[in-house]
């Protein structure tokens, strides 16, 4: 039996095409900033409190502090403070979390220091730091390590533990050494996880500096937060505050295009895109 759009002279009826609304292709992060911006102005103003001014009253005050070079003589030194701190985190984090990763042994003799040390709150290690290492910059990178490090060799070792054993089976079926195996095999296959695991750690660095520039040392931007409020002057402190999301921004980007380069070859649907 022929169904009704078979039949001759009978027309196909229209499927109904599903209206895409106008906002869809508008950009999600710049719509975000923006209403952010609109309710921080607009709390601002309804609450009229010394403490969380308006938007504009901070926007204001940075302009100000940026003219004055505050923000440009204190920026300098904290950046390197930064990308010290986390290029060593960087590097002992993925040695230690590849050979923890790896190796049974060796994820017996230090796991239980890397989870303790990872848990523990960092800033208890300041004193420490300060009393070893003085109100210098070997303080603020020691804290900064310390808040970086663990989390990039936790997701370091849990990556190579991830990869498939079949990959390391027929690579040694086919005459493939340790050094092989490691570099050419479990490496690259467990990349995606291990940029996962530096893009949490640079987070953390960031974290890690401004606490130790106002808790070791008071150098940076952690000293014009210091100062700021000691004088309770709210508009400095989180004009300053701005700063230093815009540093973790784009610490957190810098990361990001590298992980983009870096695995290429992996397919979006893994990335989530």
């Amino acid at each position: 039996m022929s169904t009704l759009a078979e039949r001759p002279g009978m027309r196909r009826p229209r499927q109904r095409q599903r209206r895409r609304s106008p906002w869809r292709h508008l950009p999600a992060a710049p719509l975000s900033l923006a209403a952010g911006a609109a309710a921080w102005e607009l709390i601002g103003h309804l609450a009229d409190v010394s403490f969380f001014p308006p938007l504009s009253t901070v926007l204001a005050r940075l302009a100000d502090i940026t003219a004055e070079g505050v923000i440009l003589g204190s920026l300098g030194g904290s950046l390197v403070n930064l990308a010290v701190g986390f290029a060593i985190s960087l590097v002992a984090g993925l040695v230690i979390g590849v050979a923890m990763g790896r190796y049974r042994r060796v994820e017996a003799a230090l796991g239980i220091y890397v989870y303790a040390l990872l848990t523990a709150p960092s800033l208890v290690f300041a004193p420490v730091f300060f009393s070893l290492l003085g109100a210098g910059r070997g303080s603020i990178i020691a804290v900064v390590v310390m808040y970086a490090m663990f989390v990039i060799v936790i997701n370091t070792a849990s990556a190579i533990q991830s990869v498939p054993g079949h990959l390391v089976e027929m690579a040694r079926s086919y005459g493939a050494g340790e050094g092989q195996i490691l570099l050419r095999v479990m490496l690259p296959a467990a990349l995606p996880m291990i940029m996962a695991g530096v893009r949490l750690g640079v987070g953390r660095a960031v974290t890690g500096m401004i606490n130790g520039e106002m808790f070791i040392a008071v150098v940076g931007l952690g000293h014009v937060v210091t100062e700021a409020g000691g004088r309770f002057d709210s508009a400095e402190v989180l004009a300053v505050l701005l700063v230093v999301i815009a540093v973790a921004l784009g610490a957190v980007g810098l990361v990001q295009a590298v992980d983009r380069r870096v695995t290429r070859w992996v397919p979006k649907t893994t990335r989530g895109h």
